[in-house]
């Protein structure tokens, strides 16, 4: 695609993300299914993504906010109360989860050059009531440190992983979501992959996959796959029918049929699609100036969800200059990077800790200076040079 001087960029923040292909596997299906809701398509999407991710058990649902509450009510089932280390730019469901299932969250900065919490930052928050450190991997960018995998073992500290922003994304050569005891990812459109709505959370942990996949199912006993599991209930409450038996006050959080065979046709092409999107941001950032825009983040196993622009500090009085150039250009952004940048600052925080979001130097940079740019599979090289040519040329 060739992009003149004078054409309008008119960038999404997605483009062509359900392809023909898919609508196409997708109308066979219905033409020889009746049954629509949770069965075999979505159990086959759960194993198919489970051995593409490397793990031995994943639970499909409705979304991936949904995939943050069941993990949050899984834990809180299994060990109690307590802190959960969350960041400060991350989704809002991230901690709304942390919140609703009567953990306390406790606030930590990012480090700029992966936009995820800061290691010496979760160490100083460990008290002895944590009970979990909930790392986003923000924007494709990994999360995850050595020292940090470390200190959490030698503590007995459970880690959960935010995937949703960074499907396939690694470290030391493994994919993200498979060191946390739980990790969280989703589907929705402007993601790596789409199923239009849904979520996954995988998990090593038996016990918890069976409690998962309760919790998804309005707490029934009868969705645990564990005969033993399930047995223990039955022998427990003989007064009750087994196949109503509800062991937690849970949800119902299913996807449908539908959904799973939109993944798994999508997931067929995961790989080569990552491919093309960190080919779009290495380009983004070798072009950009340095001394206007950060470049410096860490792609070591990335796997870019948008691109990711932010201001210097000695270049951050352009901000509006930059906001304008983008919305004439109809090249949709979103401010703030992750989730709208400092969740401190957002309603359902404020009324809580007042002012606090001031003691995060780092998230408050992205929350005023950070923005995201659509990347997909089919953006053309020609729109990102042109753009980086129009923000260079900003004085």
């Amino acid at each position: 695609m060739e992009t003149s001087k004078n054409q309008i960029l008119d960038w999404p923040l997605m483009e062509n993300n359900i392809l023909d292909e898919d609508k196409e596997v997708l109308i066979d299906f219905l033409r020889k299914e009746t049954r629509l809701t949770q069965a075999g398509q979505v159990e086959a999407f759960e194993k198919e993504w489970s051995e593409w991710l490397g793990v031995k058990r994943s639970v499909f649902v409705n979304s991936g906010s949904s995939a943050n509450l069941i993990t949050l009510a899984a834990l809180r089932e299994k060990y109690g109360p307590g802190e959960i280390i969350v960041p400060v730019l991350t989704w809002s469901s991230d901690i709304a989860s942390v919140l609703h299932c009567g953990f306390e969250p406790v606030f930590v900065d990012i480090d700029a050059r992966s936009l995820a919490m800061k290691e010496k930052g979760i160490m100083h928050a460990v008290t002895s009531r944590t009970r979990a450190v909930f790392v986003t991997h923000v924007l494709g960018y990994n999360g995850l440190t050595r020292g940090l995998l470390d200190f959490l073992e030698d503590n007995a500290i459970a880690l959960i992983e935010d995937v949703c922003e960074s499907h396939g994304a690694s470290f030391e050569g493994r994919k993200l979501g498979t060191y946390g005891l739980m990790s969280n990812f989703s589907f929705y459109y402007a993601h790596h992959m789409s199923t239009v709505e849904g979520g996954m959370v995988s998990t090593d942990n038996e016990e918890l996959y069976q409690m998962l996949r309760m919790f998804r199912s309005h707490g029934l006993v009868r969705e645990s796959k564990d005969a033993d599991y399930r047995r223990k209930f039955h022998e427990a409450y003989p007064d009750l029918n087994p196949e109503f038996i509800f062991a937690f006050p849970a949800y119902n959080v299913r996807s449908t049929e539908i959904n799973a065979v939109l993944g798994r046709n999508q997931l067929r092409r995961l790989d080569s699609d990552i491919e093309k999107r960190n080919r779009n941001l290495k380009l983004f950032l070798s072009l950009l100036r340095p001394e206007k825009y950060r470049t410096g983040f860490n792609l070591e196993g990335c796997s870019n969800y948008a691109l990711t622009l932010v201001l210097q500090e000695g270049f951050k009085d352009r901000v509006e200059k930059v906001t304008s150039l983008l919305a004439e250009q109809k090249v949709e952004f979103r401010r703030g990077c992750s989730g709208g940048g400092n969740q401190l600052r957002q309603p359902y925080l404020k009324r809580i800790y007042k002012d606090k979001y001031r003691e995060y130097p780092e998230v408050e940079h992205i929350h005023f200076y950070g923005f995201y740019i659509g990347n997909f599979p089919g953006l053309a090289s020609e729109k990102i040079e042109k753009l980086c040519a129009l923000l260079n040329a900003i004085e």
